[in-house]
């Protein structure tokens, strides 16, 4: 119990002194450290289209490499944090944003995943109820027991074989 405990304090303190690389090349930082922390937030808010789930910062993709060399490249020609956002949106949608701002074209955004969960949760409610009401019932309709009728046809199969 004790060796556990230790192995789980020693990764804490080892991840704790860490910091997050990312996929940033040396080639791409830029010189002045207070341009490239500018660069590094604004990275941390801009999607990689490829990835989908990955800041540009932590993305190997192509796409991922020019949107921070653009990004770079725009605060080098003196852009402010906005108008580098600004311009990357401009160019490639809301999309690109990982909070998109809540407006009409972004609804789906916000709202379609918890839609999707809500729609999801509603048929299995609506399952589990039917199946629930079916079993009250007394089943489907194979447990009915025969009519007159039916017994008389089934005795007659019986005798007679496949001729009624």
């Amino acid at each position: 119990m004790r060796a556990w405990a230790v192995i789980f304090l020693s990764v804490l303190v080892l991840a704790s002194g860490t910091q997050r690389a990312g996929a940033v090349e040396p080639s791409e930082v830029l010189s002045d450290p207070a341009l490239e922390e500018r660069a590094r937030e604004i990275s941390q808010g801009l999607r990689c289209l490829v990835c989908q789930n990955q800041t540009i910062d932590d993305s190997n993709a192509g796409l991922a490499k020019d949107l921070r060399i653009l990004v770079r490249e725009r605060l080098m020609a003196g852009d402010s944090d906005q108008e580098v956002m600004a311009f990357i949106t401009d160019r490639y949608g809301d999309f690109v944003l990982l909070k998109p701002p809540l407006k009409t074209g972004t609804l789906l955004l916000w709202f379609g995943p918890g839609a999707i969960l809500l729609l999801g949760a509603g048929a299995l409610a609506r399952f589990y109820a039917n199946r629930r009401r079916q079993e009250s019932a007394g089943g489907d309709e194979a447990a009915k027991p025969l009519s007159e009728t039916e017994k008389k046809r089934l005795q007659s199969l019986l005798k007679n074989g496949d001729n009624p």
